[in-house]
């Protein structure tokens, strides 16, 4: 880890056996300290009330209070993964700025990923290991990402992509002007991407929900590309762009 500070936790399930399974995770992580663990959302808010929290790993359907609705109850949340046995909640539980959404049961390489994603959102800008950037330029929020490609590190615009297409080792980028070809994997680039601008169609596509053109259950038009969806992605994408 890049940051020795403590992030301290707060575990919610309802489920005996899945809150075990998030405490031994947390306990397996240096960087994370569990300051509690309830069986429900109501317990929960009591504990955010007393007690300072940087990360919930909150269950959504819970008796009393549903996950969801606890986190909108709140003025000043702390960061969230939502844990659930339930696909459906995915984009609702983006929706209320989840840092991740963990499908049941877990394993312990995703929960490290998730993670790290809350890693990632607590380094300061000034750190080289940091590859999303948020600035504001007259008031603006300008979001954008370096990309290694022939020795130079290119600045793109999320705004000017398209979509990016997974290469093995490697991820194509194609934007309105250029198409950019550098060694990463497609799904650690889409942990730097926000679900409010990208959404992942098939294992080798993610795509900007705003150049979407059409789109039917099988593919995606931007332009002159046509681009699949994947059986395994197809309810999360049309549920998306319906909503």
């Amino acid at each position: 880890m890049v940051n020795d500070k403590k992030i301290y936790c707060l575990a919610v399930d309802d489920e005996p056996p899945a809150l075990q399974v998030i405490e031994k995770y947390i306990s397996a992580v240096k960087i994370l300290e569990l300051k509690a663990s309830v069986n429900n959302a109501v317990d929960a808010l009591s504990i955010l009330q007393h007690n300072k929290i940087d990360l919930i790993f909150l269950d959504i359907q819970m008796p009393q209070l549903l996950g969801t609705d606890l986190m909108r109850s709140l003025i000043s949340p702390p960061k969230v993964i939502f844990t659930t046995a339930f696909r459906k909640y995915a984009v609702e539980g983006f929706d209320l700025d989840a840092v991740d959404y963990l499908l049941k049961p877990i394993s312990f390489d995703r929960f490290l990923k998730a993670v790290n994603k809350v890693m990632r959102l607590n380094i300061t800008a000034n750190e080289n290991v940091l590859s999303f950037k948020i600035q504001q330029t007259n008031n603006a929020a300008e979001s954008f990402i370096y990309l290694r490609a022939d020795r130079m590190n290119i600045k793109v615009s999320f705004e000017d992509i398209l979509f990016i297409e997974g290469l093995k080792d490697y991820i194509k980028v194609v934007t309105k002007e250029k198409t950019i070809v550098t060694k990463q994997s497609i799904s650690s680039i889409e942990e730097t991407l926000s679900p409010h601008l990208f959404i992942r169609v098939h294992r080798s596509f993610i795509v900007s929900l705003n150049k979407i053109e059409s789109y039917t259950s099988d593919l995606i038009q931007i332009g002159k590309y046509e681009i699949p969806i994947s059986r395994s992605y197809r309810h999360e994408v049309e549920t998306a762009l319906k909503k």
